[in-house]
């Protein structure tokens, strides 16, 4: 499984963050500017709800944002971690009912931000497959690169956390 920041094949992304649907963004803390410099991503007051599933220090989001962290790797997960998946996902699609726009960020902005970002459109009625090839063509296809990933969106997610819970 090829992951960022370990793999010198995946590149970085070109822009910090990209709109998925109207108001559900997807990005990342580094990134890489045309000139081939990378550049931290720093959030200020551009989104209501800033999910964060890396969280680094000094890159935002501004006091009054709202900010909700839950670090997890970008590898396989157990039953609590994929819990906290799905109720980021929950509170990211009640946030968009709300009018509310939202960034669900990881290192590079593929993976792990991809992960509930999938969750989030198939909460909405799409299927895994159709979130996944929404997410790579308007992020990067670099989105979800983590087979593992995919392989928990395709199985969905409660299946996921509960034959994780299991094998415990």
């Amino acid at each position: 499984m090829r992951t960022p920041g370990r793999s010198p094949d995946v590149p970085a992304p070109g822009s910090p963050w990209s709109e998925i649907v109207p108001g559900l963004w997807m990005g990342g803390h580094e990134f890489r500017r045309r000139a081939g410099r990378l550049e931290f991503a720093v959030v200020r007051d551009e989104f209501d709800l800033v999910q964060s599933l890396l969280r680094l220090p000094g890159h935002g989001p501004a006091p009054g944002v709202g900010h909700q962290v839950w670090p997890i790797p970008d590898g396989p997960l157990d039953g609590t971690q994929l819990a906290g998946v799905i109720r980021l996902a929950q509170a990211a699609d009640e946030a968009l009912e709300e009018g509310r726009r939202v960034l669900v960020r990881c290192y590079h902005g593929y993976n792990r931000s991809g992960l509930v970002v999938a969750q989030v459109l198939i909460r909405r009625g799409g299927s895994a497959e159709d979130a996944i090839r929404l997410i790579r063509s308007r992020r990067s296809p670099w989105a979800l690169h983590n087979e593992l990933f995919a392989a928990y969106l395709r199985a969905g997610l409660a299946t996921a956390r509960l034959l994780e819970e299991l094998a415990e």
